[in-house]
Parts: structure tokens; sequence; C-alpha cells
């Protein structure tokens, strides 16, 4: 796929930028990215973007210091200057695009305001699928947050072709530093839809024999409404190898005569179909009723010499008896890596225990709010008789 990706707010953008960085390692180039915030320095941090795709919204406003957390100035913003941004995606070039992906922190003010609005627009502009990334705000992050990214997702999954979304309160670590935590949780999302997103493209290790195509994404997706992705990596090591990262997070294949002895058979098959169910099962990027959703994806990456068809047609058969719609697509994607990937996109999904507690969780702080504005006492409430300086 050719995807053009928007990062919205301070998330959106750092997560974009990563997009970017992965892509310039990579043997074809299929990403292009901007990044679109209120606030000066979140854009300044940014080391991939160029800086003529970095757009400052809400200048004369906000003077470049950000929306402190107020998502509805933050949609304001975007809806006064959407021409403007509109207008440099169209400088960027859309005529090879297969989808627009708009990536987003859905808790703070910027991104979770603004990007409902943009995919609004760019679904009236555009004849490509528009899809969101949208992420959650844990719950101690504080019921402000919580309540903006329920508002956001509310409206995000009306304006979007379908809505990805990434809980990071599944996977947080205890103990760990804000800065790492974020990065490693940025990563497993790069990691994810790099892998999906990159399907189907013609590399160095040639063709799958089942190739997962834009198209096969588009029509998995076409329901609408919150998906979520499940991805698990083999840990063994099938060939020899040099020491460089590759896509899938392992080190990339070095083609030697003396490889070692590669997997055959049935080992091959039940390798990958071990694979898919860990990803299935395992962590998903929301935790999710999985026998909920009405279609999936199934995607195998990794050397040429692991794909098995015969893995790769068993194990969708496995996720089509586990889900309630019977639309499965899948393939392979032949990639330079000493390790094989399953990514299994779980679309429109009907239960996700998160997504209405945090639901929850916004109506009763809508609840709390206008209950403290009907008590709320002053000290000078008493001081009616003193008069003023000036009316």
């Amino acid at each position: 796929m050719r995807v053009f990706f928007i990062g919205f707010g301070q998330a959106g953008g750092k997560i974009v930028d990563m997009f970017i960085d992965q892509d310039k390692k990579a043997p074809v180039r299929s990403f292009r990215g901007i990044a679109v915030n209120t606030a000066r320095t979140d854009l300044m941090g940014l080391k991939n973007i160029e800086l003529r795709d970095r757009i400052l919204i809400g200048q004369t406003v906000l003077k470049g210091h950000g929306v402190g957390t107020d998502n509805v100035t933050g949609a304001k913003i975007t809806a006064d200057e959407i021409d403007s941004i509109i207008n440099t995606i169209d400088s960027r070039g859309t005529h090879d695009i297969d989808a627009f992906i708009v990536v987003a922190g859905l808790g703070g003010g910027t991104g979770s305001g603004g990007s409902p609005v943009l995919c609004r627009h760019l679904k009236r502009i555009y004849r490509e699928p528009v899809y969101a990334v949208g992420i959650l705000p844990a719950p101690e992050e504080g019921r402000l947050y919580s309540y903006n990214a329920a508002r956001s997702l509310s409206t995000l999954v009306n304006e979007a072709d379908n809505t990805f979304i990434f809980d990071n309160s599944a996977w947080k670590n205890e103990g760990e530093s804000v800065k790492s935590a974020y990065e490693r949780l940025n990563d497993e999302i790069v990691r994810r839809f790099g892998v999906l997103f990159r399907a189907g493209e013609v590399g160095r290790s040639g063709v799958g024999e089942m190739v997962v195509d834009s198209s096969e994404v588009i029509n998995t997706l076409r329901g609408g409404g919150v998906s979520s992705v499940g991805y698990a990596i083999s840990d063994k090591v099938t060939q020899s190898v040099k020491q460089k990262k590759g896509l899938l997070g392992g080190l990339s294949v070095k083609k030697k005569e003396n490889t070692e002895e590669v997997l055959t058979g049935e080992d091959k098959s039940a390798k990958i179909i071990g694979l898919v169910r860990r990803a299935m099962l395992g962590r998903l990027t929301l935790p999710c009723d999985y026998t909920t959703a009405e279609r999936a994806l199934v995607l195998i990456a990794g050397p040429p010499g692991e794909m098995d068809r015969k893995g790769v047609e068993k194990s969708k058969s496995w996720v089509e008896e586990n889900i309630a719609g019977v639309e499965v697509r899948g393939g392979d994607y032949p990639l330079e890596s000493s390790k094989v990937a399953a990514v299994v996109v779980l679309a429109t999904i009907g239960d996700a225990p998160r997504i209405r507690e945090l639901l929850e969780i916004a109506k009763e702080t809508k609840e709390d709010v206008i209950k403290s504005k009907e008590r709320r006492v002053t000290m000078f409430d008493d001081g009616e008789g003193i008069d003023p300086l000036f009316e």
C-alpha cells in the first residue's frame, strides 16, 4: 500500500515521524507523511518529517502554545484552518495514494479534537479511504483525558472509514518511566502497522505466493467501526544472519551458501498456525472479544523459504471458525528477515470492555462537571454590599 500519514497532535506526530524513519530504511518507499499541531515545540522535536511538512495551526489565537487539552478548541481551530492542511496534503501529491491514515492520541486537545474534523474533510474531497489510528489514554492519566478520548472516539468512528485503536492501559509496564513507556508503545504501533501497510510491495525477496494487496486491506476494513490488531513473531533464527535491524524488529538475512537447515513440510505449517493463534489470542492493540469481529485479515511476513501455503490456508480457516463473520482474507509477504511474523486484523469489533468503560467514565465525568458548577461557591459571594471601583 502507498499510505499518506497525517500525524495530528503530539502523539500522532511522533508516531508518524517513526513511520517515516522506518520507510527511509526500507528497500521500497511506500509512506508519505506530514505532522499537524497547535504547539510549536512538539513540531520542533520531530526528526524525520521534513520542516516543510510540519504544519502549525491556530498561531494567531494560540501563539504556538497548544490548546491545553481542550479538544473543543482543537476541533474549532482545525475547522478554521482546514484549507491550509488540505493544500499542504495536495502539494505533496495524492495521485498514487491508496489510503489516508490519520494518527492521533485521543486524550489530549489537538489530536483528539482535530482528527475527526480532518477525517470528515478528507472523505469529502478524496475518493481514497480514510482510516484513523487512535491511541487511548490509560485511566490513571486522569478523568479529563478519558472524557476527551470518549468524545473524540464517538465522533471519529462516524467520520473515518475505520478506526484502529491502541489502548495504552493494556500495554504499560509497572515501574516504567514515562519516556521509555511511550517510546516502547510507539514502537509497538509502528512495527505492527508497518508490516500491515507494506504488504504486497515488491522488494528484493520477490512477490508472495498469496499476495495481500491494498484492495484486500480496504475490503477487510470497509465495514467501519473499531478494529484491533494482533501480532506475534517467532524467535527461531532459521538462517545465518548479518547484524542489522530489519522491519520485524529482528535481524536481516545475509544470503550465504552455508545457511542452516530451514524448517520443512508440516513444521512450517505448524509454526505459521501457532504464530497466528498467538497473534489473535495474545495482546491485541485493543483488548476485545475477538468472536464479535465481522471480518479478519491474516498476514504472514518473513523469509520466502519459511512461507507455507498450507499453513496460511489452515490459519485462515482457524480464524474464520473463531470470529462472527465469514470474510477472512490472508496471504504472505516475503521480506529479508531472520524471523517470521503474523499480523491479524480483527475488523469491526462488536464488543470491547475498554471502550464501554471509557464511555461510562465520560458519562460520569460530564455529570460531575454539571454538579460542580451548580454548587460552586466563592469567597466573595457575601460581599454584595461593597461597591466596586468601577462598573
